[in-house]
């Protein structure tokens, strides 16, 4: 299937042709404002189906807008109808927006392209799919021109400041992945989800505060200090925190934690959750033992990464002991019970390295680990 796609370079665009070049059952016919009409012609010529992603919403001179928004989409209806009555059926995505419902220059614009769309699509029994689409974001997106979220994005990685006006002002955005996939799920034949007016709309979409948002991405700034990363596993937080890290400089990649160092060996915490506890690891030379305490209700998770280490287990009422040899290559993890006092000794020739993993981070006002050497 050949898919064209208009305003190519722009950040909706980029990430729809990314996707599409994932597969090899599509031909992607691309077409920018540095164009020519001949290769935009061309391109609608051989065209199966039509992204139209191209429009103006920041122009120098507010005419712009009814050429970039009406006019060419009048201009591509109409080269796509030439083909409808050849009996050439082409559906058309266009991407709209939600100033289409209100009376500005760029808003009217937007409805006159809207109505351009809809028009092609009844007189000649086409599938089209308009979306007014609210505050997109994700990666690759522009600061200061797509979404306020580039710009705090962009400017919160950098140390740059932000101006917040209303911290109260509402956003309703919906994620860029989120969009590619229903604009690919129309591509390979989905019915599509629309509203009471007849727009296509995505799922999901979120609601949020403008301070809310500036405050959520100031977290992730700060987990590189704190070590505790918000929980970026699901809905907003999740895409939000991609998109932030997506505006980071490939030297700021990585970023130093703090090591703790003794004749024993080193550790390290890693990483550190509001809920689910914090990973670490640490280091032993041949030899040297660890541990020596019990907990009331902490419990840990080790995993031996290089080395050979002996673990040793007493139960602090009965003394029932246990012990057990685990090593690098086992893949074994090993678990600290509550109640019972534990050690873990490098009983190999080389350093000792494992991960550790406890359910909850260390507070050092309550600590809830008492020392008790086997």
């Amino acid at each position: 299937m050949r898919v064209m796609i208009t305003g190519a370079n722009g950040f909706i665009a980029k990430n729809l042709r990314q996707h599409l070049a994932e597969r090899s059952d599509i031909e992607v016919l691309l077409v920018s404002r540095e164009s020519s009409l001949e290769e935009f012609e061309t391109a609608v010529a051989k065209a199966n189906f039509v992204f139209h992603l191209a429009g103006v919403n920041r122009p120098k001179d507010a005419t712009e807008f009814r050429k970039g928004n009406v006019d060419l989409t009048s201009w591509l209806c109409k080269q796509l109808s030439a083909r409808a009555k050849k009996g050439e059926a082409i559906p058309v995505v266009f991407s709209s927006s939600t100033q289409a419902a209100f009376d500005n220059e760029y808003g009217s614009s937007k409805r006159d392209a809207e109505t351009a769309v809809f028009d092609y699509g009844r007189t000649h029994d086409v599938a089209v799919h308009v979306f007014r689409l609210p505050n997109v974001f994700g990666k690759w997106s522009r600061p200061n021109y797509n979404s306020v979220v580039a710009t705090f994005c962009h400017s919160i990685s950098q140390g740059l400041p932000i101006s917040i006006d209303n911290p109260a002002a509402p956003l309703r955005l919906v994620y860029v992945d989120d969009v590619v996939t229903h604009f690919l799920s129309l591509l390979d034949g989905a019915l599509p989800n629309r509203d009471c007016e007849g727009f296509d709309v995505v799922h999901p979409e979120y609601a949020t505060t403008v301070g809310d948002l500036a405050e959520t991405i100031y977290e992730f700034r700060g987990t590189r200090n704190t070590l505790v990363t918000p929980r970026v596993g699901a809905g907003l937080t999740r895409a939000l925190y991609s998109t932030y890290l997506s505006f980071l400089r490939p030297e700021q990649f990585s970023y130093a934690v703090p090591q703790h160092g003794d004749a024993r060996g080193v550790f390290v915490e890693m990483l550190k959750t509001p809920d689910c506890g914090q990973f670490s690891f640490f280091t032993a030379h041949p030899g040297i033992t660890r541990g020596g305490h019990y907990h009331h209700s902490k419990t840990e998770k080790f995993l031996v990464i290089s080395g050979v280490a002996r673990f040793k287990f007493r139960h602090m009422q009965t003394g029932e002991e246990y012990e057990l040899v685990t090593q690098g290559d086992k893949s074994e993890i090993v678990e600290t019970v509550p109640g019972w006092t534990h050690d873990i000794t490098n009983v190999g020739d080389g350093e000792l390295v494992c991960m550790l993993w406890a359910n909850e981070i260390f507070d050092r006002d309550n600590p809830d680990t008492y020392a008790c050497p086997l």
